[in-house]
């Protein structure tokens, strides 16, 4: 499969957070570097995710926001 994101980042499932509807599930991409996405619990089963086991983290967006204090 081809996509058009340009970011997409290999990792290992760390964690899955599982609600009524959705999953939290957070990769780590690089030791101690986690990233973390909200996917439907029906994605989550049907991408096989499962914590320790292989992920993709595809990132498209033409605006990334950044906040400071």
């Amino acid at each position: 499969m081809k996509l058009s994101a340009r970011n997409i980042l290999k990792g290992t499932v760390r964690g899955i957070a599982t609600g009524a509807v959705n999953s939290e599930v957070t990769l780590e991409i690089a030791n101690g570097v986690e990233i973390t996405s909200i996917i439907t619990n029906k994605s989550c089963e049907s991408l096989g995710l499962r914590v320790g086991g292989e992920g993709y983290a595809v990132i498209k967006a033409s605006d990334v926001m950044l906040g400071a204090d």
